[in-house]
């Protein structure tokens, strides 16, 4: 009975990202919705890796933060290269994190392919990607800049700048280096945009709170 429900269930599984792969036919057509909601997010495919079209740029993304201080005023951060930090973690790392890696990459490209070109979401998904984003950003920011600032994270701004990547010497296509940047307006946040019940505040080092309000955080 046990095997006879695991070759179901692999059965099922296999089906489904079959048909979420496979060119448009009468199945997905009719179907395609139950499809897509049983593969994403968890079994999203992504063949940029591979051919025909591998991905060929380079994708920085950064932020910054605007603190409300105790005496109301707001302190805005510099911009945190969020790419730079992953890059440093896993530069010369034999067993680099596979967070590390993607988490910021690919919630960057969720959010990129779900809105359009002046910011807005296209249906659910794009406001999961905004959120998935904001944690993201969130997360890394208040470690970050923990220590630094006093006060209560009020909003953030995110921007990324793309540059394509140089063709090979023996290759004859031609690419512009030319980098595209793209910034989006601020978001206020909450703490319901902490993940596991974290807060927003930033204390600096040394008056008993800097380590409790990291440590939620994260």
């Amino acid at each position: 009975m046990v095997l006879a429900l695991v070759a179901a269930g692999a059965g099922v599984h296999l089906l489904m990202v079959f048909l979420h792969v496979a060119p448009a036919n009468t199945v997905t057509k009719q179907h395609g919705r139950a499809v897509d909601d049983y593969v994403y997010p968890e079994f999203e495919q992504n063949w940029k890796l591979f051919a025909p079209n591998p991905l060929q740029q380079n994708i920085a993304v950064q932020a910054r933060a605007e603190v409300l201080t105790e005496d109301g005023t707001l302190d805005r951060t510099r911009w945190v290269d969020l790419s730079v930090l992953d890059g440093e973690a896993i530069d010369g790392n034999l067993l680099p994190s596979h967070t590390r890696q993607n988490l910021l990459r690919r919630g960057w490209d969720f959010y990129v392919n779900s809105h359009d070109g002046d910011g807005v979401p296209d249906g659910l998904r794009g406001e999961l990607s905004e959120r998935y984003v904001r944690r993201i950003v969130l997360t890394r920011l208040v470690t970050e800049l923990d220590g630094t600032r006093d006060g209560v994270v009020d909003r953030i701004q995110v921007r990324s700048r793309t540059t394509q990547v140089p063709s090979p010497p023996w290759s004859d296509e031609k690419v512009s280096r030319e980098p595209v940047d793209r910034e989006l307006g601020w978001w206020s946040v909450t703490d319901a945009d902490v993940p596991l019940g974290g807060t927003l505040q930033l204390r600096r080092a040394g008056n008993g709170r800097g380590a409790d309000a990291a440590g939620g955080a994260r």
